[in-house]
């Protein structure tokens, strides 16, 4: 039931489009989540297993800050995920059987930012000290959540970004007008406060070798994230105009931040007719950003066939909803064209240097003999899509390593994920165990399951830490979670 400013009015700025429920509506849909008799939303949907059914309970009676407390205990950021986590909990409500979901992601904003403005939330800082020194690679939300966890048991903590600022895809994938970046810098500052140390504009394995990082502390972590884009290698892929989402993103959500003076003309959608290939939400959220930019036409294409308005016999509740979804940004305006195949990127006419348009043609899914569906041209049906720039948006493979994948630190298995590491410690090198969490070791996933990885390798850190000598580690593979 989430509500949005009116579309004339967001498409002007980058300010957050979602609006908060009114105390009537809040209260309504809370009292709808006490009809329940058996809830699968904490259980069965939500990663972190949030006591869903209790928190709403206190909130509805009015006891906010009983309800942040409990959100706390196995949230170690709600304020990121109110804002973009896709609620798989509302996908296993009991409500959803017969109407719509109760909006758990709406109230958990309501309790996050209570807590907030109320002053409940302060610094947590632990008179315990740990002898434990540890470096995280990483500062998304796997890697803050590793962070925080173990900076308040007692542990000194340094976390390594690259980037000018902290927060990995929350702060350069995610736009503004869906996660506003003061969000971010709140947590930060939060964290700073408690101890975490944020050496930014520093590239592990690059700014500092592996070896030092070994030196410095007794346990590292990478908490990389999955980054490496999934490419679309057609003809024509090197005209001027093609371009990752994420890059475009980024750099719009450079110049909104203040990093950037002004946008770079080859990620400015003005005037500019955008294609979007995939159809995810980094696709949407181009769309949304597109528009934001100027843009005259945009059309998102995906390969996959367009999804059912209501749930298929082979997908009961409470599994996760696999039908259409429509967000902010497609409301905005837009083509969305399904089961489309992309052959070729055309140059333009009098320029041949840059893009012009697409060579498309629809597909047909079909089951294979020995594997899953697969996606078949359908003849006679060929199109041409004019475009001057086309924003890749299919996903991403795996993390981007870059120097840290040596034989002194890890190495990731055939499909790029941590799974099983040696911690490669030499006789020249100080015992240090190696950890890793996140799309790290998962591949590409969501931000709340990041979160709950983050949580499960800070409690592994802490057993391991706590029942056995670091020197004890040496030779041993790298731990995951």
């Amino acid at each position: 039931m989430s509500h949005y400013r009116p579309v004339s009015e967001r498409v002007r700025d980058h300010k957050p489009v979602e609006l908060r429920l009114t105390d009537e509506e809040i209260k309504k849909e809370l009292k709808r989540c006490q009809d329940c008799g058996i809830p699968f939303c904490h259980a069965l949907g939500c990663p972190l297993g949030n006591v869903i059914p209790e928190i709403n309970q206190d909130a509805l009676n009015g006891r906010w800050d009983t309800a942040l407390a409990r959100l706390l205990e196995t949230s170690p950021f709600p304020e990121f995920t109110a804002r973009v986590c896709p609620a798989l909990c509302e996908g296993s409500c009991v409500q959803a059987l017969d109407t719509e979901a109760v909006p758990t992601r709406l109230a958990e904003y309501e309790v996050i930012e209570r807590g907030f403005a109320q002053g409940w939330i302060k610094p947590l800082k632990t008179k315990k000290k740990l002898n434990l020194d540890v470096g995280v690679i990483g500062s998304g939300p796997a890697g803050l959540t590793v962070a925080q966890t173990l900076i308040r048991a007692g542990a000194k903590v340094t976390v390594y970004e690259k980037d000018q600022k902290p927060g990995g895809f929350l702060r350069y994938g995610i736009p503004d007008f869906k996660l506003e970046k003061s969000v971010i810098d709140r947590r930060i500052s939060l964290m700073e406060q408690e101890g975490v140390i944020f050496l930014t504009g520093v590239e592990a394995g690059t700014d500092i070798s592996v070896r030092l990082l070994k030196k410095r502390h007794d346990v590292l972590v990478m908490a990389l994230g999955a980054r490496l884009k999934r490419d679309l290698p057609i003809p024509g892929r090197t005209l001027s105009g093609v371009h990752f989402a994420t890059d475009y993103l980024s750099a719009q959500n450079r110049v909104v931040g203040g990093e950037l003076p002004a946008l770079p003309p080859e990620f400015n959608a003005l005037g500019k007719k955008v294609v979007v290939i995939g159809g995810g939400d980094t696709g949407s959220d181009c769309v949304g950003t597109a528009w934001r930019q100027g843009a005259l036409e945009v059309t998102q294409l995906e390969i996959l066939p367009k999804p059912p308005d209501k749930r298929s016999p082979d997908n009961p509740w409470p599994q996760w909803p696999r039908i259409l979804r429509t967000t902010s940004s497609h409301q905005e305006g837009g083509q969305r064209r399904w089961a489309v195949t992309t052959h070729e990127f055309l140059p333009h006419k009098i320029d041949p240097t840059r893009l012009g348009a697409l060579s498309c043609q629809e597909v047909n899914w079909t089951a294979e003999p020995n594997g899953p569906p697969s996606p078949h041209p359908v003849p006679g049906t060929e199109f041409f899509l004019p475009a001057d720039l086309v924003l890749l948006a299919m996903g991403f493979v795996s993390p981007e390593f870059g120097n840290l994948t040596t034989k002194q630190a890890f190495a990731p298995d055939p499909l790029g994920r941590l799974t099983n590491a040696p911690s490669g410690v030499g006789p020249d090198a100080h015992p240090c165990a190696l950890y890793a969490a996140g799309d790290a070791v998962t591949g590409p996933s969501l931000v709340v399951r990041a979160m709950n990885s983050g949580l499960k390798l800070a409690s592994v850190i802490l057993s391991d830490y706590a029942t056995k000598p670091l020197m004890d580690q040496l030779g041993q593979a790298a731990r995951v979670a």
